[in-house]
């Protein structure tokens, strides 16, 4: 039986409580009011930095773009944000209540000895440095690289897959220039409202421990989803290097996932495949009537930097393994890398990645520079398709330290976004070697499927829905973090890689930040989270609660005591409520432990 452990921290001053209003917005009558979740939030606009040091914030907003810089159209839907405050389905409540008690003098004191011993523990203690922005939407993690993004869309979530760049060293264990020579896993997070991200690990799918024992390495992940003999399959398309693609299968977009040829999809050995260069960098669409088609390929020939014709689409069997016919080739200038497909209004967009090679008579004839996102257009999947337009310039133009550029197109609770990567992360590490991580932002999509070259930026993201406090939050959802890892939850994870994660490698100042929890009108009274110890240590430690910021009002304390090696519950009284919008920040202090998911109650 798991040990249950109450601790009762009530505060002896609770009548002189300060008011929570960092999220503050009101109606029109100036009385703030909490809701259910709106239909948009908008990330980090209403709340309010008091006292937060350097080393809180990550990356500076002096040298990387800001809202400042933010487009027409996600500026008019801030300011319609902002307008709706007097809807109260749109604000963001200042009401924060105490907790009635009765209690005698010296229970009272009691409580705050009790609240002032763990308060001076973390007086001692100095919060880790966040690589992101308290206030950013981008990059979407920071515990661990991302590139080459491909977002699904699956139920009411959205499935990121990226190839897992990592750290390289020499012999001298220095970090060396990235050749992605030893990437053989996939990272996957998912989020049900653009904010904060559930990660959900590292997807082993080469090499001898990986799904795809024949495969060297999984680069550029694609993924899609198809109800097969009324049941639901998941299938990830990977590269192996550039020398062809392989697939794997699952019954969850988490795995575990299995390799059901046991070879590659694509090979040299396929027609019309032979000359291209790099067989790699897949995209995969599934149309409306079922048919599937996957888009890989790339590489410029020498002499043919114009028009290198190495872009192909094939169209995929009803079992999503298979092909239904020959790959043709795609008629792309300047063709680099990077296939991407999107439908819109009956309309098919293939993108790509323009090469390096693209001169001044390229630039005035298609109007692209060097590694920007290309967009062609066709009324059918396979072609042939048109120049439309450009869509996004390299990121390091915006963010500094260029490099390859690859993205996807995808439709998301009927909003268009893009995703990319970029080397913001490990610009804020001090780290200027080639890794990548992933970035999203928003844009409105034209009545003729035009886009324009889209803002890139590190916030400017609308928060679709706010966390519910009280169901079971599961602790690797968040919005930022410091200092933390992510570690596979259960046995299922640990083998495969990917699946239910749990915060680990805490250490004393660690925190996560996740944003939009709505507390609703009536005040919660407790917290509970699920721990357990690390392997091998003896975790012990005391996690406390914040509103709004890392250095906001302290909700209360959650000492962990003799953790055992399966999850365990541990529960506190909180010394302070709120009620309304909030963000909502975990400290952590001790080490050794690791936490699985997180609660509130109400009375």
């Amino acid at each position: 039986m798991k040990k249950r452990h109450i601790i009762l921290l009530t505060a002896a001053a609770l009548s002189c409580l300060v008011g929570l209003n960092a999220c503050a917005e009101h109606n029109a009558d100036g009385q703030s009011e909490s809701s259910a979740a709106p239909n948009e939030i908008l990330a980090g606009s209403a709340v309010t930095q008091t006292g937060t040091s350097e080393t809180q914030t990550g990356i500076q907003n002096d040298s990387l773009p800001s809202d400042a810089n933010t487009p027409t159209d996600l500026a008019d839907t801030k300011a319609e944000a902002s307008t709706q405050a007097n809807n109260p389905a749109d604000t963001r409540s200042t009401q924060t209540t105490t907790q009635e008690t009765e209690t005698s003098e010296s229970m009272v004191q009691s409580a705050q000895q009790t609240d002032d011993k763990y308060a001076s523990i973390f007086d001692g203690i100095t919060l880790t440095k966040s690589y992101k922005g308290l206030d950013d939407a981008n990059p979407l993690m920071i515990q661990r690289f991302g590139a080459d993004p491909f977002a699904m869309v699956y139920g009411d979530r959205v499935y990121f897959y990226m190839t897992a760049d990592s750290f390289e060293y020499n012999v001298n264990k220095e970090i060396v220039e990235n050749t992605y020579g030893t990437i053989r896993s996939i990272n996957v997070i998912s989020t049900a409202d653009m904010i904060n991200f559930t990660d959900h690990g590292s997807i082993r799918a080469a090499g001898p421990t990986g799904a795809a024992t024949w495969a060297h390495n999984s680069w550029a992940p694609a993924a899609a989803w198809k109800e097969i003999d009324g049941k639901v399959k998941f299938f990830l398309y990977f590269a192996d290097a550039g020398g062809g693609i392989g697939v794997l299968t699952a019954d969850s977009p988490t795995g575990p996932f299995t390799d059901p040829l046991g070879k590659g999809l694509i090979t040299r050995q396929t027609p019309n495949c032979a000359d291209v260069l790099w067989l790699f960098d897949p995209a995969v669409l599934v149309d409306d009537d079922g048919t599937a088609y996957l888009y890989f390929g790339g590489g410029v020939p020498e002499g043919k930097a114009a028009a290198p014709g190495t872009g192909r689409v094939v169209q995929l069997g009803g079992d999503m393994i298979s092909l239904a016919g020959d790959p043709i080739a795609i008629d792309a200038p300047y063709l680099f890398e990077d296939s991407g497909i999107h439908k819109y209004d009956g309309k098919y967009y293939y993108t790509y990645c323009s090469n390096w090679q693209v001169d001044a008579e390229g630039t005035a004839r298609y109007g692209f520079h060097n590694a920007e996102i290309v967009s062609l257009e066709s009324d059918s999947p396979m072609g042939p398709f048109t120049l439309k337009e450009t869509i996004l310039e390299n990121p390091g133009k915006y963010f500094g330290l260029y490099g390859n550029n690859h993205h996807c197109v995808f439709r998301f609770k009927d909003r268009w976004y893009i995703t990319y990567h970029a080397r913001t992360l490990e610009k804020a590490m001090g780290v200027e070697h080639g890794y990548r991580s992933t970035h999203v932002n928003q844009f409105t999509m034209g009545e003729d499927g035009t886009i324009g070259k889209i803002h890139q930026s590190l916030r400017g993201i609308l928060q679709l829905s706010y966390v519910d406090p009280y169901e079971i939050n599961r602790a690797a959802c968040m919005a930022v973090a410091a200092g933390i890892d992510c570690v596979p939850a259960n046995e299922e994870a640990k083998g495969f890689g990917s699946g239910d994660m749990a915060l680990g490698g805490i250490d004393p100042g660690d925190f996560v930040l996740v944003k939009g929890v709505d507390f609703g009108k009536e005040t919660p009274v407790s917290f509970t989270a699920r721990v357990r110890t690390q392997s091998g240590q003896n975790g012990s430690g005391v996690i406390q609660l914040r509103a709004d910021r890392p250095d906001g009002s302290v909700l209360g304390y959650l000492p962990i005591e003799e953790t055992a090696e399966d999850f365990t519950e541990y529960t506190a009284e909180l010394t302070q409520g709120l009620t309304g919008v909030h963000d909502f920040c975990l400290i952590f202090s001790g080490k050794g432990y690791e936490v699985d998911s997180w609660q509130f109650m109400k009375q």
